[in-house]
């Protein structure tokens, strides 16, 4: 229950941070992504505060030996740039800079009223539901089929 309450704490304070930040008001997205036209740099500062914070918090957090509300630390371990975080990153970008939202802002969205941001929570399950289909069939035709110069025959071990 205490996880519970924590974690709707976290989202109550992170969507209140969204829409005072204005982040919720995709006019001022696109406004801040419209380097040459006219540009407003106010996301800059809230985005650069939530970083500063995040960064000494982090230091912080992790001097401890375990979460205060749970076992360890969840921690990604990956680090390699590879095409799948590039592609998924220039995607993320490209919506981002046509919408005027991404995922948090558009949950948080959803009771304003507005009527683009359940229309763009739509597209966007509709999208990872379409990733996740493509991706299991693309992972299930690796599998059945062969690569080219590559050998299936089994090696005997008992010699």
């Amino acid at each position: 229950m205490k996880r519970m309450l924590s974690a709707f704490g976290c989202g109550l304070l992170f969507g209140a941070g969204l829409v005072i930040g204005g982040m919720t008001q995709p006019s001022k997205v696109v406004g801040f992504l419209d380097f040459f036209g006219n540009w407003d740099a106010s996301l800059a500062f809230v985005m650069g505060g939530a970083l500063a914070v995040n960064a000494i918090a982090y230091r912080f957090v992790l001097r401890r030996a375990h979460p205060v509300l749970a076992e360890e630390f969840a921690i990604p371990r990956r680090s390699e740039i590879d095409s799948r975080l590039i592609g998924g990153a220039m995607l993320f970008g490209v919506g981002w800079g046509l919408a005027g939202y991404c995922p948090g802002p558009a949950v948080t969205s959803l009771l304003s009223g507005h009527s683009a941001a359940p229309i763009f929570m739509a597209g966007m399950i509709a999208g990872m539901f379409g990733y996740s289909l493509a991706a299991e069939h693309l992972a299930g035709a690796l599998v059945a089929r062969p690569q080219p110069g590559v050998s299936f025959v089994p090696q005997n071990t008992d010699v």
